[in-house]
């Protein structure tokens, strides 16, 4: 069944996974029906994952960084009293309800996660950008017009993207990062 909106927002990502091919499947059913004993080597232990989620933490992320998650996370919501209406028209047009502040938490937490995996010691825009669709796509729910227009969530962020540039205070604030990394 499906899960309500509460729900579905406190999960981090939405990942699609697509059926296996058909050799995986084979493999999948052999391993399954068989009465061969499967050992599983531990990879990690809670404490190593408590450890790996406190570097995530502690990992700096710039300011301008930070605003552009919310201007993604803002722009797919109506605008509260006294704020200009800045969404894009592919919100405007195809989204029913945008997604909370649940989405700018997990938009910077995954482009910190993405960026250590990486190697990188702090998350930058296009880290963000990366983690949009899955961060965002459980939390915005398409409307009426969407459906009739088959415009799906993930269709909806990559206009999003695309109409969510990068400001100009981002720009020089990458351009002085640039400088000073040398």
């Amino acid at each position: 069944y499906p899960l309500p909106e509460a729900q579905l927002d406190r999960f981090m990502y939405q990942i699609k996974i697509g059926y296996p091919t058909e050799d995986e499947e084979l493999e999948i059913v052999r391993r399954s029906s068989s009465k061969a004993e499967v050992v599983i080597d531990r990879v990690l232990g809670a404490e190593d994952i408590q450890k790996m989620q406190q570097l995530v933490r502690h990992a700096p992320v710039a300011d301008h960084v930070i605003r552009y998650a919310l201007r993604l996370a803002r722009s797919t919501r109506v605008p509260g009293p006294g704020e200009e209406d800045r969404r894009p028209k592919v919100i405007k047009d195809y989204i029913g309800w945008g997604a909370g502040p649940r989405a700018s938490e997990n938009l910077i937490l995954a482009a910190k996660a993405k960026a250590i995996l990486a190697g990188r010691t702090h998350a930058d825009i296009e880290d963000v950008r990366a983690a949009a669709l899955p961060v965002l796509r459980h939390r915005v729910l398409t409307n009426f017009n969407a459906e009739a227009d088959q415009v799906g969530p993930d269709d909806v962020i990559r206009g999003l993207l695309e109409a969510i540039e990068v400001a100009d205070e981002d720009a020089s604030s990458l351009k002085e990062v640039d400088r000073l990394m040398g």
